[in-house]
């Protein structure tokens, strides 16, 4: 594949038949592994009693590790101009977007992405993305943000603000969920050191997508994602073995629980694994914001949730050590 060669270019150029590098092993393919439509995932409004979302959250995030929040507080209205400016971004000249184009080989993640395979057996997924550090202000580089179209950083730092008050609230809720006190999941996470992490997933059309995957499964590494998506449908989540099919509702926030919660619960909270499928007629878009610890954080199960009955699952080790080994592939 050639670098550089984006999957937007290769959609929009008229290809009838999908190149072997997209086309995914049988077991692994859309058509052999279909998803169970009509299961619905969790559903939490964050209107209801305190205690009642405790253990709604509580409970979605042990069984399935996914949840939909709804009455967030986060206005429709700024939802859809963070959508807007994303998708304006994607309709640049290709030229405009190469001038952003990051280099995670070489361990520049931020900026204009298409996740190239390191081995020629591995698959390409059908996805552009663009990936940029939102918080906290001292690791923000503005230079990696879009300057078109220009209210791209007001909007999204607007965005930033709603989503740091959204996630500090489902750390407390979990928290509590745990029968610990509100803080302890933000503050082991590294407090307001936390960062968020921006990531535009853009799928274009797809002429085969019953045998293409737009991201393969996996689960985040994160403590936490949350996500808007666009309405075309295309989020899968793996429960009870098998694939469910994740329904769109329009302004409810897609939380992934991730790897750190997984790790800081001591695996009472399962971080979710999850693929995304692609679609023949229409670009399907998300916003994934990773909700995240510093790189030289200690994360381990907290000592409050182990004992003598409950010994620690997972090892401790800083979260740079953790993404290191799961980017490459090594045991943890």
């Amino acid at each position: 594949m050639v670098t550089g060669e984006r999957i937007q270019a290769l959609a929009f150029a008229g290809l009838k038949e999908l190149p072997a590098q997209f086309v995914r092993p049988d077991h692994e393919r859309p058509e052999n592994t279909k998803a169970v439509e009509g299961v619905t995932a969790p559903i939490i409004s964050l209107s209801q009693p305190r205690n009642v979302v405790v253990k709604e959250m509580a409970a979605a995030a042990s069984e399935w590790g996914f949840f939909l929040i709804t009455d967030h507080g986060i206005s429709p209205e700024l939802i859809r101009r963070l959508q807007e400016v994303g998708r304006v971004f994607f309709e640049l000249p290709i030229e405009e977007k190469e001038a952003y184009s990051n280099d995670p080989s070489h361990g520049k993640f931020e900026g204009y992405g298409t996740k190239m395979t390191k081995n020629h057996d591995e698959k390409v997924e059908w996805i552009d993305y663009f990936f940029h550090v939102m918080a906290p202000p001292s690791k923000v580089n503005y230079q990696f943000w879009p300057a078109n179209p220009p209210t791209y950083r007001e909007v999204t730092e607007e965005y930033n603000k709603e989503v740091l008050r959204v996630t500090e609230e489902v750390l407390e809720l979990l928290s509590e969920g745990l029968s610990l006190e509100r803080k302890a999941l933000k503050g082991s996470l590294g407090g307001d050191e936390i960062e968020l992490e921006m990531k535009i997933n853009m799928y274009p059309p797809c002429p085969q997508p019953e045998l293409a995957l737009g991201v393969e499964p996996h689960t985040d590494m994160s403590a936490i994602t949350v996500l808007v998506p666009n309405d075309v449908p295309g989020l899968q989540l793996w429960k009870d073995g098998h694939w469910v099919a994740v329904d769109y509702l329009p302004n409810a926030l897609f939380t992934h629980i991730g790897d750190q919660i997984e790790i800081l619960s001591n695996g009472k909270y399962k971080s979710v694994l999850h693929r995304s499928v692609v679609n023949k007629e229409s670009t399907r878009m998300s916003w994934a914001v990773f909700c995240a610890p510093p790189p030289e954080t200690m994360i381990g199960p907290l000592l409050d949730l182990v004992d003598k009955t409950n010994p620690p699952k997972f090892s401790t080790k800083t979260y740079a050590e953790f993404r290191y080994r799961k980017f490459n592939k090594l045991p943890q």
